[in-house]
C-alpha cells in the first residue's frame, strides 16, 4: 500500500469516527480532504486563501482548535461547494454547513496529530 493510499485510510478512519448520523456527509469531507490534487495540504491553503488562516492553522497545530461558524465554513469552502454536497446528500446547505462546522475541525486535527500536514507524496 502506497503513501497516498495510506492517508486516505486514516482520514476514511477519522471520518467514520465522527461522521455520526450522517455518513454520506463522511463521505464528502473525505472527498474534500483528497479532492484533486494537494488533498489536505490544498484544502488548507484553500481556508487561508478566504481568510480563515488563523482558524485552520489550531486545527492542524498541537493547541485547542478554534471553532468555526457555519457561516465561515461557507465563506472558506465557498457557498456553492457547500450547496453542491448539500444536493448530492439530500440536506440543506444550512445544515450541512454546521455539521462541517463541527465535524472539519475535529478531522483535520485528527489527520495532523504532529501538528504538521501529511507529507505529499512524490509525484514522478
Amino acid at each position: 500500500m502506497g503513501l497516498l493510499d495510506s492517508l486516505k485510510q486514516e482520514a476514511m478512519a477519522a471520518v467514520n469516527q465522527f461522521s455520526g448520523d450522517h455518513p454520506q456527509l463522511g463521505s464528502e469531507i473525505t472527498n474534500l480532504v483528497h479532492s484533486g490534487p494537494g488533498g489536505l495540504s490544498a484544502l488548507v491553503q484553500q481556508v487561508h486563501a478566504n481568510g480563515l488562516g488563523s482558524i485552520i492553522n489550531s486545527w492542524v497545530g498541537t493547541g485547542p482548535n478554534q471553532p468555526i461558524s457555519a457561516q465561515q465554513i461557507q465563506q472558506a469552502l465557498g457557498s456553492d461547494k457547500v450547496k453542491q454536497i448539500a444536493a448530492r446528500i439530500g440536506l440543506d446547505p444550512n445544515v450541512v454547513s454546521q455539521k462541517l462546522s463541527t465535524l472539519l475541525p475535529q478531522i483535520v486535527n485528527h489527520l495532523t496529530p504532529n501538528g504538521q500536514l501529511p507529507a505529499a507524496p512524490a509525484t514522478k
